[in-house]
């Protein structure tokens, strides 16, 4: 599209006028447009490679959502989708599972520190879940503990909106404030002879706010509180996993849980998510019953064991953040020639920028949003980003220039 024009999106709104017509809301959940700029983006895409994506007017973007994280080399890479098709051939869903499910089980347990076994299923929601009930058996204890306002699915104990839900399924829930030592400590004096485990993601990433990385000693804390009380430590990786580190995105920070949870990156795209733990709870993780037909399904298997590869042969993760802290650094630059604060928070391989006068109301960030997709570039105004590693150094200069007139566009608009 011409980098001054607003693109074409007829096609995306008769879609969505036909999607309303057979599907409630059209679009929903987290990809409903309405998170988005309602008009100005598009509703759907056709086609993707690389960290390009299209719409179904013909326009294309850079991708900085990476389908909201799960592309991690780049979309169609050429490497998993070899693997995907010579497993596709053989037998995806099956009565029993591949082989192959061993395969990647020994892939993650050599790995990953800590980790004795692996399970798998289909979504991030499925492993949090899982990973509670895992807890409950293993503890004999009914109590979880949970950051407040994190997010760990969509599940009624943790369900962001609760609509649709009753007050029985938080039940069995405490929470506790992100980064607050007291408030920890208290919370496990108060209850951490009842408390079956405690869910905690790397960093803190909800949508809606900026990105928090945890202060000096408080994920420690957190290990250490659970070692003491015999709580179940677990870590919800599925949003960072394998774009900060190999082995869990908490070896950054020296902690090794008793569950990790993975999902998103895992397989490149593919649906997959992965629970691991230590033999302490090994029992436990065989005696609940937890299964869904299609939670052993070869292929996305398979693209789990190429992205792995891929990750590992190409140095994957030095790569995004590289390329991240490239795109942080000069959207840092842009803002300060052009006067407008802003907060640049999350690790450089999943950044989020918000404008400082914004209040929380992302006024301003939907302004630049939206002038950074009618110049090819497509960034989401409340959630965090992605980078994957095909954003070359290209990438990120074309997705600063347009970046520049975002900053120009909320100057215009808010008279800055």
């Amino acid at each position: 599209m011409d980098a001054m024009d607003v693109p074409d999106l007829s096609r995306s709104r008769e879609l969505l006028e036909r999607a309303r017509r057979v599907i409630p809301g059209g679009v929903y959940g987290h990809q409903n447009p309405a998170y988005l700029v309602a008009g100005d983006y598009p509703v759907f895409l056709t086609e993707a490679e690389g960290c390009r994506v299209r719409d179904p007017d013909g326009n294309t973007y850079i991708d900085f959502l990476c389908a909201y994280g799960p592309m991690v080399v780049g979309y169609r890479n050429p490497v998993v989708e070899r693997a995907v098709e010579r497993q596709r051939r053989r037998c995806d869903s099956g009565n029993l599972p591949a082989p192959n499910i061993i395969e990647l089980a020994e892939r993650l347990v050599a790995l990953t520190p800590g980790a004795d076994w692996s399970v798998f299923a289909k979504n991030g929601s499925d492993v949090t879940t899982w990973s509670l009930a895992v807890a409950r058996q293993h503890t004999g204890r009914e109590l979880i503990a949970m950051a407040a306002g994190a997010y760990h699915g969509v599940h009624g104990w943790c369900n962001h909106l609760g609509k649709g839900f009753t007050d029985t399924d938080r039940a069995g829930v405490v929470q506790f404030a992100w980064n607050d030592l007291q408030g920890l400590a208290d919370l496990f004096h108060a209850h951490g002879d009842s408390l079956a485990a405690v869910i905690i993601t790397p960093f803190r990433h909800e949508a809606g706010a900026d990105s928090v990385m945890p202060a000096k000693g408080f994920l420690e804390a957190v290990r250490a509180l659970s070692a003491h009380h015999g709580t179940v430590m677990i870590v919800d990786d599925i949003r960072a996993g394998f774009r900060l580190h190999i082995g869990g995105s908490t070896q950054l920070f020296g902690i090794t849980p008793d569950l990790l949870l993975y999902s998103k990156a895992l397989a490149n795209g593919y649906p997959l998510s992965a629970m691991l733990g230590t033999d302490q709870l090994r029992l436990a993780c065989e005696a609940v019953f937890v299964t869904g037909t299609f939670f052993t399904q070869a292929v996305p298997i398979a693209a789990a064991l190429a992205t792995l590869e891929v990750l590992q042969s190409e140095n994957g993760i030095a790569l995004m953040r590289e390329a991240g802290s490239g795109f942080c650094m000069g959207l840092s630059s842009l803002s300060k020639e052009a006067g407008i604060p802003v907060t640049i928070s999350g690790p450089p391989a999943i950044p989020f920028m918000t404008f400082d006068e914004d209040m929380g109301t992302f006024e301003r960030s939907r302004v630049f949003a939206t002038a950074c997709i009618r110049r090819g570039v497509f960034l989401h105004p409340v959630h965090n980003w992605f980078v994957s590693t095909m954003h070359s150094n290209t990438d990120i200069d074309q997705a600063l220039d347009a970046a520049a007139a975002g900053f120009a566009a909320v100057r215009e608009a808010f008279n800055n």
